[in-house]
C-alpha cells in the first residue's frame, strides 16, 4: 500500500491527502494525547488538584446531579464532542458534494471540528478512567493496577473516541488510493460514523455505572428523565448518520438500504427510550432528534451554504412504541419484536409518504415488497437490540443462553439485510441514447433497451463538485424516452452523469467529466448527440482511483474494516453484559431491586 500511495500524485484534489498533512495531523493528535496522559497521571498521583475541581462541579449541576465526578465530568465533555462531531460531519458531506475533497485533510475546514469532536472522546473517555480516587467505581470496574480501578463504560467511551480518530487517517489513505467520491459509505468513514453513533451506548452505560455507585437519590426524577432523553435522543442521531447519503439525495447503494437503517434505528433508540425513560420517552428523544438533527441540517444548509439535506420523521414510529408499551412494557423483548413488526409496516408507510413530499429521491413502488421485508428485520433487530440495552442498564439481564442467542439472531438479521442490499446485478448492453440542446442545455434521453427502465427506483441527472448539488428526476415522454426538468450542468468543475436504479442494477451513463491531471484522466465531453454504455456506478465513483491498485485491495481492506467493527460492537455487548451483571448481582441486590422500581415509578406516571 506504501508503494502505491507513493505513486499516488497529491496536487489535486483527486489525488487525495498529501502525506505530510496526514503525518502533522497525527503528531498533533499524539501530543494532545500525551498532555492527556500526563494530566491523568499529575491527577492519579495528586499533583494536578484541576481535574478534581472541574469534576466536582459537574458532579452538582442540575442535569448530572447525582452521578459522581468521575461520570459527570466526561459525560458532559462526550455529548458537547459529540454535538461538534456531528455538525462536522454532515459539513463535510455537504463539502464533497458541492466541492470536492480538498489537497488533504487539514485544508478541509470542515475535519477541523470533526477532530476537535473525536478527541474529545477520546477526552471524555480517558477522564472517566482515571478520575475515580479514593473511591471504588463499582462492581463493574476493571483492575488496572493494584489501586487502580477503571469503570468498564469508561474504558468503552475511550475504545469509541480512539476507534473514530482512527478512521480518520485511514480514510485519507483510503481517498488516495481510491478516489474521492466516495462521499459517506467508504469503509474507512463508517469507521468514524460507527465509533461516533455506537459511542451513546457507551455514555448510557457510563450513566448508569455512575448511578449506580451512589446510594442516595440526590438528583431530581427531571433532571433524570431529561438527562436519559438526551442520551436516547442523541442515539437516534447518531444512528441516522448512516443515512446520509440518502438525506443529501445522493445514495450509492440500493434504495432499499434507506427503509432498513431508518428502522434498526427507530427500533434500537426508541424502544431503549422508552423502556428506560418511561412514559413518553420514545416521542421525547424523537423530539430531541428533530431539533438537533433539523437545527443541524438548517445550518449546513443556509449559514454553510451546503445544500439543503431531509431528515426521515419517526414520529409515527414513536407513537407505534408507545401504544405497544401499554400492554408490553414489562416484556422488554416481546415490546422489541413487536415495536419492530409496527416500525417496518406502519412506520414504513408514513416514511413513504413523507418521502415523497421531502426528499429527493422518493420511494417507490417497485421497492414493494422487498423494502417492508428489510424494514420488518431492521424493525425487529433494533427492538431487541434495544431491549437488551436497557434490561443490561436495569440489572435484569435474561439467562445467559437467551441474551447471548437473541443478541446474535439480532446482528446477524441485520448482517442478511445488509449483504441483501449488497447484491447487485450488472445487466450488458445498456446504453443510454442523449440529445441535448446546447442553448438550453436541456436533454432528451432514450434508454435501450428499454423495459430496464420502465419502473425504475430513481432514473436522474445527478451533477456534483460544482459549487452545489444537481439532482433532475427525468420525465417520462415515451417508452424508454425521457426529458430533464432543468439545465445540464455540463462545465466547469462539473461531474454530471445519468443515474439509473432499476432492481438490484444502479447503472450510470458519464455525460460530463473535466479533465484531471493529477490522475492523467482525460475529460468526457458533452456534444449535442452521442451515445455512451451504461455501466456499474461504482466504476465512475472510482475514476479517480490511484494506477495500479489490485483488484484484491478494496474487498481484503474492506474485511479488514468489518472484522474490527465487528470487535468494536462486541466489546460494547461485552461491556453492557458486565455492568449489568454487576448491577443485578450481590452481595447489594436489596439495595438495587428499591433503586430499580424507584427508577421506574415516576417515568411510568408523573415526573416528580
Amino acid at each position: 500500500m506504501t508503494s502505491l500511495i507513493q505513486q499516488s500524485p497529491g496536487s489535486g484534489p483527486a489525488g487525495g491527502a498529501d502525506l505530510d498533512q496526514i503525518l502533522i495531523a497525527s503528531g498533533s493528535a499524539a501530543l494532545l494525547a500525551a498532555l492527556l496522559i500526563a494530566f491523568g497521571y499529575g491527577h492519579r498521583t495528586g499533583k494536578i488538584t484541576a481535574l478534581a475541581r472541574h469534576a466536582e462541579r459537574a458532579e452538582h449541576s442540575w442535569l448530572l446531579r447525582g452521578l459522581p465526578g468521575w461520570s459527570a465530568l466526561p459525560l458532559r465533555i462526550a455529548l458537547m464532542s459529540l454535538l461538534v462531531t456531528l455538525l462536522g460531519l454532515y459539513w463535510d458531506i455537504a463539502l464533497r458534494i458541492t466541492q470536492g475533497r480538498g489537497h488533504g485533510p487539514l485544508a478541509n475546514i470542515a475535519h477541523y471540528p470533526i477532530l476537535f469532536g473525536l478527541f474529545g472522546l477520546c477526552v471524555a473517555g480517558t477522564l472517566a478512567t482515571v478520575l475515580p480516587v479514593g473511591e471504588s467505581p463499582g462492581r463493574a470496574a476493571l483492575r488496572i493496577t493494584r489501586c487502580w480501578e477503571a469503570p468498564t463504560s469508561g474504558l468503552l467511551l475511550g475504545l469509541a473516541g480512539f476507534f473514530s480518530l482512527l478512521g480518520f487517517p485511514l480514510d485519507a489513505v483510503w481517498q488516495r488510493l481510491f478516489g474521492q467520491d466516495v462521499t459517506l459509505w467508504g469503509p474507512a468513514r463508517l469507521i468514524i460514523i460507527g465509533g461516533v453513533s455506537l459511542s451513546l451506548v457507551a455514555m448510557a452505560l457510563l450513566e448508569r455505572e455512575g448511578r449506580f455507585v451512589r446510594t442516595g437519590r440526590a438528583e431530581t426524577m427531571r433532571a433524570l428523565y431529561v438527562r436519559r432523553g438526551l442520551l436516547c435522543g442523541a442515539l437516534l442521531v447518531g444512528l441516522s448518520l448512516f443515512q446520509a447519503e440518502w438525506d443529501f439525495g445522493v445514495p450509492q447503494f440500493r434504495m432499499v438500504f434507506q427503509p432498513l437503517l431508518i428502522a434498526v434505528s427507530a427500533g434500537c433508540a426508541l424502544v431503549a427510550a422508552r423502556l428506560w425513560i418511561g412514559r413518553g420517552g420514545a416521542v421525547l428523544a424523537v423530539a430531541l432528534f428533530l431539533l438537533t438533527r433539523g437545527g443541524i441540517a438548517l445550518l449546513v444548509g443556509t449559514a454553510l451554504g451546503g445544500p439543503t439535506s431531509a431528515m426521515p420523521l419517526y414520529v409515527v414510529e414513536a407513537l407505534c412504541v408507545e401504544i405497544a408499551a401499554v400492554a408490553l412494557v414489562r416484556r422488554p423483548l416481546v415490546l422489541g419484536v413487536f415495536s419492530g413488526l409496527l416500525i417496518g409496516t406502519i412506520g414504513y408507510t408514513s416514511e413513504y409518504v413523507w418521502t415523497s413530499a421531502a426528499y429527493r429521491l422518493p420511494w417507490s413502488p417497485d421497492m414493494l415488497p422487498e423494502g417492508v421485508l428489510m424494514s420488518l428485520l431492521g424493525g425487529v433487530c433494533g427492538g431487541l437490540l434495544g431491549a437488551l440495552l436497557v434490561r443490561a442498564l436495569r440489572g435484569e439481564l435474561p439467562p445467559a443462553r437467551v441474551r447471548v442467542g437473541v443478541f446474535a439472531a439480532a446482528l446477524s438479521g441485520i448482517a442478511i439485510a445488509v449483504v441483501n442490499g449488497l447484491v447487485g446485478a450488472a445487466p450488458e448492453d445498456v446504453r443510454a441514447e442523449v440529445t441535448v440542446d446546447e442553448r438550453t442545455r436541456q436533454a432528451e434521453v432514450r434508454i435501450e433497451p428499454a423495459p430496464i427502465a420502465e419502473h425504475p427506483t430513481w432514473l436522474t441527472i445527478t451533477g456534483w463538485q460544482g459549487g452545489a448539488l444537481h439532482v433532475d428526476r427525468m420525465t417520462e415522454i415515451g417508452p424508454g424516452v425521457y426529458r430533464t426538468n432543468q439545465p445540464m450542468p455540463i462545465s466547469g468543475p462539473w461531474k454530471t452523469i445519468i443515474r439509473l436504479h432499476s432492481g438490484r442494477a444502479i447503472l450510470a451513463t458519464p455525460v460530463y467529466f473535466p479533465a484531471d491531471a493529477s490522475r492523467d484522466k482525460p475529460g468526457v465531453s458533452a456534444p449535442a448527440q452521442f451515445t455512451r454504455p451504461a455501466m456499474p456506478e461504482y466504476q465512475l465513483l472510482r475514476r479517480e482511483a490511484a494506477p495500479g491498485v489490485p483488484e484484491w485491495l478494496w474487498p481484503s481492506a474492506s474485511a479488514v474494516v468489518i472484522a474490527c467493527s465487528l470487535g468494536y460492537v462486541l466489546a460494547l455487548g461485552w461491556g453492557a453484559q458486565r455492568i449489568g451483571r454487576a448491577i443485578s448481582g450481590p452481595p447489594c441486590a436489596e439495595r438495587d431491586a428499591a433503586e430499580r422500581a424507584a427508577s421506574r415509578r415516576p417515568f411510568e406516571g408523573r415526573i416528580g
